[in-house]
Parts: C-alpha cells; sequence; structure tokens
C-alpha cells in the first residue's frame, strides 16, 4: 500500500518496493558530525603483495557449497558449479587470479536480483521487508576468496583468533576490520 492505495499488480508491487528500498539506503557511509573514518596507511612502509589465489582453495570452495541457497541472474545454480567442480576449478581460477590482478569484476557479478523478505507485522507495511540480494555464485566464491585473505591479514597484524578464515561470518569478519582500521 502507499499512500492509500493498494497495489495489486506485481510490477506496481515492485516498484513500491523498489522506491522504499532505494530510499532507505545510502551510497555514502555516514558519521556522526565531527566524526570522520580512519586513513588507510601503509603501516610498516611494506608493499602490500595481492594475496595468492590458489587453485585448490577453489576448488574446495566449489565441492562445499551450500546447494540450497539460490543462484544469481546468470542462472548459475550452485549445484551446477559442484557437480562440475572438476571442470570449473581451472577456469574460475583463471577468471579470479585475472579479475584480482586487473581490478575488474565481470558484468555479471555485479548484478543482483533484490528480492523482499517478509519479517514480522503488518504485511501491507513496507519496512516490515528486507532486501536480499540474489548475486551471482562464482561471484560470492571470489568474495568468499577476497574476505579469506582479508581475515589472514588482519589475524597476522592483530593476533586475532587463528582460525581458517571461512570460519568467520561476513558480519564478524567486517566488525573485526572496522576494529583494525
Amino acid at each position: 500500500m502507499l499512500w492509500g492505495n493498494i497495489a495489486t499488480k506485481d510490477e506496481e508491487k515492485a516498484e513500491i518496493l523498489n522506491a522504499f528500498f532505494a530510499s532507505t539506503f545510502t551510497s555514502q557511509p555516514s558519521y556522526p558530525q565531527g566524526i570522520q573514518p580512519p586513513a588507510l596507511e601503509d603501516k610498516d612502509g611494506e608493499e602490500n603483495n595481492p594475496p595468492i589465489i590458489q587453485e585448490e582453495v577453489v576448488n574446495d570452495l566449489l565441492l562445499h557449497l551450500d546447494l540450497h541457497k539460490s543462484m544469481g541472474l546468470d542462472g548459475i545454480h550452485p549445484r551446477a558449479l559442484r557437480e562440475l567442480a572438476g571442470e570449473l576449478t581451472k577456469p574460475l581460477f583463471i577468471i579470479y587470479q585475472q579479475s584480482w590482478s586487473t581490478g575488474e569484476v565481470p558484468d555479471d557479478w555485479r548484478v543482483a536480483n533484490v528480492m523482499p523478505i517478509y519479517k514480522k507485522g503488518r504485511k501491507e507495511d513496507l519496512g516490515n521487508y528486507r532486501p536480499v540480494s540474489l548475486t551471482s555464485v562464482p561471484g560470492k566464491i571470489m568474495e568468499r576468496i577476497i574476505l579469506s585473505e582479508l581475515a589472514w591479514q588482519v589475524q597476522g597484524s592483530q593476533g586475532i583468533r587463528a582460525q581458517p578464515a571461512w570460519v568467520y561470518e561476513r558480519e564478524v569478519l567486517l566488525n573485526q576490520l572496522v576494529l583494525f582500521l
């Protein structure tokens, strides 16, 4: 419902939810007045070497994909990636290496299908929905590799728990990175 009018067509509902979700997010982080985020600096004057993406890690991540997760707009289902891990490891490894070295990400990895997920309360209240982005599974694997490397970097310099990086949930890792910075 928007301004007292009930949306009945799927397209109208999608447009209303899209406008609501877009209005609640900003592209720039907001900080309390007078507080600025810390500047990034090279503390030791060392050159930061890019992480080495290992073929075995790519294969392991493919073999352990959660088959109950949704695919992105590219239509690549986790089951296909998992069952074809032996054949797809090398090509994905090459794509990930190229992406890391050039800093470019395939366009399909940047596109998401945003789904409204009902939380609780009145279904007519737009605030009772949260947006969930369904993104490309190969893109999520690359994201996991990068987060894993960042976790190892943070652990090494701050003495944070020495666990495999994929044990960390995304939110925990990002919270630790914020504290580190």
